[in-house]
């Protein structure tokens, strides 16, 4: 089959590309190419509390991809959820909005991303938002991503807010507005009660019962494994996929995009042949071009959870009384789109400076209306809640290798956590900020009981704990790092250096983590790569043929 551009990976930033290109260009043919399922009509994507449910397990949605022994984490493997199916972690994430400091794009532009500093990516934040408080300075309305309050608060979540107020910490409502620092809730890219993937922002022809694509001109093609590039010469010239049982190529007459995230982006062009040329040598693939950061620069945000039980049946939980609750708010969701089963869990957090003098947070709380420990996979009787603190720019970075030279066997991750002392002593510090707000009036109230931590922790003791529990919270980015220099895997249009008609649209382009939660900015990439991918279209030579569908 042939396509003008082929697309791999219907994840947060392939599925805004694919929706925005196919917008643009409607005399293009595009293929979106998913190695999962279509989510329109999953009902655990589509409820909001079905996150509890798709993150700690292996299944059709979730890669649960899994590291190498950490030796900063006591040699444990940590745990790496990632989306698989149209959505991708937008499917099965904790759905906050948030972009990240403004400092952060900056940054970016002053390493030599020309064009990527704030003024330049937020106009295309506001063009994605559909924010239910309206267009402002801030925000914007009328866009696919629906962006939203929760439509009901749980009490405890409010407790949190409340005691991180009395223990000093400013309250802040729109952690995307004027200023970042403070605690407060959440935004959520929900509609409707209704879990808001980025799928059925940009893809889908309705919001909830549809799979085929909104546009003609834009192919979903489900259930594909791309399995490598194929060039002509120096040129992308189209994916190779395994599909219902057979090996076909997908030709791309106009360009071909990675957008299949930053464990996977990295393993397709190392399967591709573009990328560090000993270790592709070592496993028996040809090298296109010698890439030696391809899979380099990993980093992601390393955290550590404070779980604590309680006797307040108010938290989601396993419990007579809790199993009692569920049945009624199940109904009450199914009906009226509210209750319980709207909550995304994470409902309330907040962003905190470990010094007064920071130019801006380098700490981000997440507090959960449950217990939420190993990732829930190690479930607990009973109720409680769970704070959540995560060093918001780590120093430690990481790598994603092959294991091997077919793309259907999962890659090497090793994120190196804490392999940069600064990071421990950093979460350390956030951790004693935490204790601060769940010691103050409104917490500690409730009483308790905490699961690994207690009040009068020594450092070296805290420190075990970290070591023992503190894991992910799936933020992995930059192993396709953008840049102004040679050794950058892209350049600031997306292009992968040393190859042609081939681009990059994910958060593995990512030259620095941002701070805050990821999915928002990978939208901004998929948004922005389809306004390069068009003006590069605009003053293209390329004769366009009609569109192919074997």
């Amino acid at each position: 089959m042939q396509y003008d551009y082929v697309i791999v990976g219907g994840g947060s930033g392939g599925a805004a590309l694919a929706g925005r290109l196919a917008a643009q260009c409607p005399e293009a043919s595009i293929a979106l190419v998913e190695a999962g399922p279509h989510t329109a009509r999953n009902p655990f994507v589509n409820m909001p509390m079905g996150v509890a449910a798709l993150v700690p397990r292996r299944s059709k949605n979730n890669y649960a991809y899994e590291t190498v022994p950490q030796p900063g984490l006591a040699d444990r493997r940590g745990y790496q959820p990632r989306g698989r199916g149209f959505g991708g972690s937008s499917a099965i994430n904790a759905m906050i909005y948030t972009r990240g400091h403004p400092l952060d794009y900056d940054e970016w532009a002053q390493m030599g991303c020309a064009g990527w500093a704030w003024d330049d990516v937020l106009p295309y934040f506001l063009r994605a938002e559909d924010n239910a408080r309206g267009a402002s300075a801030w925000h914007g309305a009328g866009g696919p991503l629906a962006v939203s309050d929760l439509r009901e608060r749980n009490p405890v979540a409010e407790r949190f807010v409340q005691a991180a107020r009395e223990a000093g910490f400013p309250a802040n409502d729109d952690f995307n507005g004027a200023q970042q620092e403070g605690v407060g809730f959440y935004q959520v890219t929900q509609r409707g009660g209704e879990r808001c993937t980025v799928a059925r922002a940009y893809l889908y022809d309705t919001q909830r019962d549809q799979p085929q694509g909104k546009r003609p001109n834009l192919h979903l093609i489900a259930d594909a494994i791309a399995l490598r590039v194929t060039f002509d010469g120096a040129r992308a010239s189209g994916v190779e996929v395994a599909r219902g049982g057979r090996t076909e190529t997908l030709e791309a007459r106009a360009e071909v995009i990675l957008a299949a995230g930053a464990f996977n982006s990295p393993q397709l062009l190392m399967c591709s042949g573009v990328g560090p040329a000993a270790q592709l040598r070592a496993l028996g693939i040809a090298v296109r071009h010698d890439a030696p950061e391809v899979g380099r620069n990993l980093i992601d945000h390393i955290d550590f959870t404070f779980n604590k039980r309680v006797h307040s049946s108010e938290t989601v939980g396993y419990s007579l009384r809790g199993l009692a609750r569920m049945m009624p708010g199940l109904v009450h969701y199914w009906r009226e789109r509210r209750g319980m089963f709207t909550t995304n869990v994470a409902e309330a957090g907040g962003f905190l400076k470990s010094r007064p003098e920071l130019d801006r947070p380098d700490l981000q709380l997440h507090f959960c209306t449950a217990l939420v420990d190993d990732h829930s996979r190690r479930l607990h009787w009973g109720h409680g809640y769970s704070l959540h603190v995560c060093v918001l720019r780590p120093a430690s970075r990481g790598t994603v290798t092959l294991a091997s030279a077919d793309a259907r066997i999962a890659p090497v991750i090793d994120p190196r956590f804490f392999s940069d002392a600064r990071d421990l002593d950093l979460l350390v510090q956030g951790a004693r900020l935490a204790r601060r707000i769940l010691d103050a009036p409104a917490l500690a109230q409730m009483g308790g009981r905490e699961l690994y931590t207690h009040a009068d922790q020594s450092d070296a003791e805290l420190r075990a704990a970290i070591a023992a529990h503190a894991d992910t919270i799936y933020h992995p980015v930059a192993t396709c790092r953008m840049g102004g220099d040679a050794r950058s895997v892209v350049d600031a249009q997306l292009r992968v250096r040393g190859v042609t008609h081939l681009r990059i649209a994910d958060a593995s382009i990512m030259p620095t983590l941002i701070g805050g939660n990821t999915n928002a900015p990978t939208v901004m990439i998929g948004e922005r790569a389809a306004d390069f991918i068009a003006a590069s279209r605009r003053t293209d030579t390329i004769t366009h043929s009609p569109i192919v569908i074997a």
